[in-house]
């Protein structure tokens, strides 16, 4: 086995809290331990916020956006820290990347380009600084002379952030939160805090004022207090989707501003004249590079009656020759799941696959050869009722199921026939025909003859149970601006 150097897995201040733009004592000496899912072992530990240490950090956020400097800067200045922070995550790829693998059991040699995908959207928001329009200038029908639409941040954000590719996850939320002119409340998930610490190392090395960015591990009871204090303007949550609807339900209680990325059951759609063995691969690498443990990834596979058993038997051939195992190891292609839990709801969903009279043709268990770690097989099931639980249920997992129908019309129906409308694709050389069923389906995103998990410049998110509002481009920097029309006599003259 040829397994990399393993790098060390370093915070700067793990026990402690990045509140008010300092490493702060917590108010408890509870400490979450972060495990190794290859190893089982604790590779760090991190301070876990109490209540009183959520008030603490909602309290910064507060006081930098109601009187410090962040909000009244030109966005030109509040760009200057934005590819600050792009360079410090280039900078940073190789450690960043090793703590994902550490945390969530990706592979180095994938996780080590996420801190470059990052970096890509804070420089995408920095430019947004020149480009985007802050105040628009109308002319009134219903009195004044000059009218504006003017963009003002929302004000003080929680960003909510999951276990899988936080730190991606996390820039889809503060870039555009940084550039509007809000103030942060980063909340890491007990799983994998290690790089929303790295951030806050960060925001400190590059000089952001105090408070902009607070960042906090903690688990549901600190959370709720995030959630429900008056004094948080927006919560930015991406999650499950019952996780989301208990936060839905608690923010809109008070009426506060709110955005969630959820879950999907993504739908790859493969028409009649599309090479079955080409969308095999495509559709079976994509779903072992996070070990399935992606929103977005495609796990309904649906093909005409006649291609069903040649798409069965081409997928189970390529997740026969995965090699699993240590993420860290060059020669393998897929690690671990992220925790035991996890690993335990995978196998539950199997186990109902199986029941419920699927055919099992690969996979359907934890590798023999493995003895250590949270691994499962990579799984394939045919012949899918799509009305059956793992049709319907997001397992979050490397398991596909194919389900066969008749025609074009009903392959829509059942991609539609689902709680959740996050992602999809079509597969064929006919685009007049991809674009014709990508307009039918209820999704997000419709990519074409491919995996597509959206385009930050574009814009992501879900219908239904997938989601409110969308991250990623101007479409993602709306969320975070009231926005105030003003009917003046006369312009001011910085604005002549």
């Amino acid at each position: 086995m040829s397994v990399l150097t393993r790098p060390r897995f370093d915070l700067k201040n793990p026990e402690k809290l990045f509140i008010g733009g300092r490493w702060i004592e917590p108010s408890s000496t509870e400490l979450i331990d972060v495990i190794n899912p290859a190893t089982e072992e604790v590779t760090i530990r991190v301070a876990a916020a109490q209540p009183a240490d959520m008030e603490r950090a909602i309290e910064a956020a507060r006081e930098a956006f109601d009187n410090g400097p962040w909000p009244r800067m030109e966005p030109a200045e509040r760009a200057h820290y934005l590819r600050k922070f792009a360079n410090a995550l280039r900078a940073q790829a190789e450690r960043l990347g090793a703590i994902q693998s550490y945390e969530m059991g990706i592979m180095f040699e994938l996780s080590k380009h996420g801190p470059d995908w990052a970096a890509a959207r804070f420089d995408y928001y920095a430019d947004l600084a020149d480009k985007f329009a802050w105040i628009e200038h109308h002319r009134p029908v219903d009195g004044g002379e000059f009218g504006l639409l003017v963009r003002e941040p929302v004000g003080v954000v929680g960003s909510i952030i999951p276990w899988n590719g936080p730190l991606t996850i996390t820039s889809f939320k503060i870039a555009p939160a940084l550039i509007a002119g809000c103030t942060i409340i980063l909340k890491a998930a007990p799983e994998a805090p290690g790089e929303a610490y790295v951030l806050a190392e960060i925001a400190e090395e590059i000089g952001l004022p105090p408070g902009v960015l607070n960042v906090v591990a903690a688990d549901r009871e600190a959370s709720e207090i995030l959630v429900r204090d008056p004094r948080v303007d927006k919560i930015a949550f991406t999650g499950s989707t019952a996780a989301g609807q208990r936060i839905g339900s608690l923010v809109g209680q008070r009426v506060g501003r709110l955005t969630l990325e959820l879950g999907g059951k993504s739908a790859a759609i493969i028409l009649d004249d599309f090479d079955i063995g080409e969308a095999a691969d495509t559709i079976a690498t994509a779903a072992t590079r996070l070990t399935g443990q992606a929103c977005s990834c495609l796990s309904r596979i649906i093909v005409p009656r006649k291609r069903h058993d040649a798409m069965v038997e081409a997928l189970a051939a390529i997740f026969k020759s995965v090699r699993i195992g240590d993420p860290f190891d060059s020669q393998v292609d897929m690690g671990p799941v992220v925790s035991e839990r996890q690993r335990g709801r995978i196998l539950s969903f199997m186990a109902a696959g199986k029941e419920e009279g699927a055919s099992l043709v690969c996979g359907g268990g934890r590798p023999a050869q493995l003895g250590q770690g949270w691994y499962v097989e990579p799984t394939v099931f045919g012949n899918v009722d799509n009305a059956s639980t793992i049709a319907r249920e997001e397992i979050f997992g490397p398991v596909l199921s194919v389900i066969a129908v008749e025609e074009d019309s009903h392959a829509v129906d059942i991609a539609n026939d689902s709680i959740y409308g996050l992602n999809a694709s079509v597969f064929s050389n006919d685009i007049d025909r991809v674009y014709a069923i990508g307009r039918r389906l209820q999704s997000g995103t419709v990519g074409h003859n491919a995996f597509r998990g959206g385009d930050f410049t574009i814009g992501f998110g879900g219908f239904k149970r997938s989601g409110l509002g969308r991250e990623g481009g101007v479409e993602g920097l709306m969320p975070y601006f009231e926005t105030k029309t003003m009917l003046l006599d006369a312009l001011p003259a910085s604005l002549r």
